[in-house]
């Protein structure tokens, strides 16, 4: 069974699987079922499968784990399996629109930063650097203290953190890839700027998105959970792990220990899981890192 398994991941990978393409494998397995979770949550609500996570009338409270209650209920009844499974729904939705939001201003200014050069270059260099300078969590804070609380306005909060990271990396190899002979071969024939950018600069220079994708979705997932941990995240009528790892804390001195293990337990599984894809992907698309193993 196990030379079967590693059959089908040496065809994938092209070469035989070393450790870290066997741990991207166990990260692609917990990052999709996250995904599916966060996809199926509502559809098994509607079948009666999962409680309403915003529902606590009907439950007693502090219930420890049980066959009624897999995961026990908090001190206002809430249901920690539904609300846990939930919050891997607004999750995604954030991490989803954060990193979006980052590639769709990060990856434009870096092709045209890099491929323009000049004074437009620097101070879009300057920019964001100062930006890169500043640390994540704390530049999403004071963001969301004036954007406010919601999904939205959280990604925003978070994507602005990442934008210099996609910035970066772009215009590092659009710098690299323009003095590649088949551009300068566009350029004497007289293509133009956008022509150059889309069809021949593009392609060559994302490489590295796939990766920075990862592990910036798994930092969202952390810095997502310090916000709701501050109170500063998603409204409170969203189930969101940082949260409730919040409200968890207050009666973890009490013995009351399933209301922050589990969602505790989910945010941790999802950013190894992330963290395991970017890293195998990293080595997946530098060859040097793949000669090295």
């Amino acid at each position: 069974m196990a030379s079967v398994k590693s059959g089908w991941f040496s065809r994938l990978v092209g070469r035989s699987p070393n450790l870290s393409m066997r741990l991207m494998a166990i990260g692609t397995i917990i990052t999709l079922f996250f995904l599916i979770v966060a996809l199926f949550a509502p559809v098994f609500q509607a079948w009666g499968w999962l409680q309403d996570p915003t529902e606590a009338l009907m439950n007693p409270p502090q219930a420890p784990p049980s066959g009624q209650y897999w995961f026990g209920t908090t001190r206002l009844g809430y249901d920690v399996f539904s609300r846990t499974l939930f919050g891997a729904q607004a999750a995604w939705k954030v991490v989803i629109l954060a990193t979006l939001l980052s590639i769709m201003v990060g990856v434009p200014l870096g092709l045209v930063s890099g491929y323009k050069g000049g004074k437009f270059d620097r101070v879009v260099l300057f920019a964001m650097d100062t930006l890169y300078t500043l640390p994540g969590l704390l530049l999403s804070i004071t963001l969301a203290f004036v954007v406010g609380r919601g999904i939205l306005n959280a990604a925003i909060a978070l994507s602005i953190a990442y934008v210099p990271q996609y910035y970066r990396v772009v215009r590092n190899d659009t710098i690299s890839v323009k003095t590649e002979l088949y551009v300068e071969a566009a350029q004497a024939m007289g293509a133009s700027t956008w022509r150059i950018l889309t069809r021949y600069l593009f392609l060559n220079v994302i490489q590295s998105v796939p990766v920075l994708f990862t592990l910036n979705g798994a930092d969202a997932i952390m810095t997502l959970g310090g916000l709701g941990f501050l109170g500063l995240g998603l409204p409170e009528d969203i189930p969101e792990w940082g949260h409730d790892l919040r409200l968890a804390l207050e009666v973890l001195p009490t013995g009351i220990w399933w209301t922050a293990l589990f969602p505790g337990m989910a945010m941790t599984l999802m950013v190894v899981g992330l963290s395991l894809v970017g890293e195998g992907l990293n080595e997946w698309v530098n060859p040097k890192l793949r000669n090295q193993t």
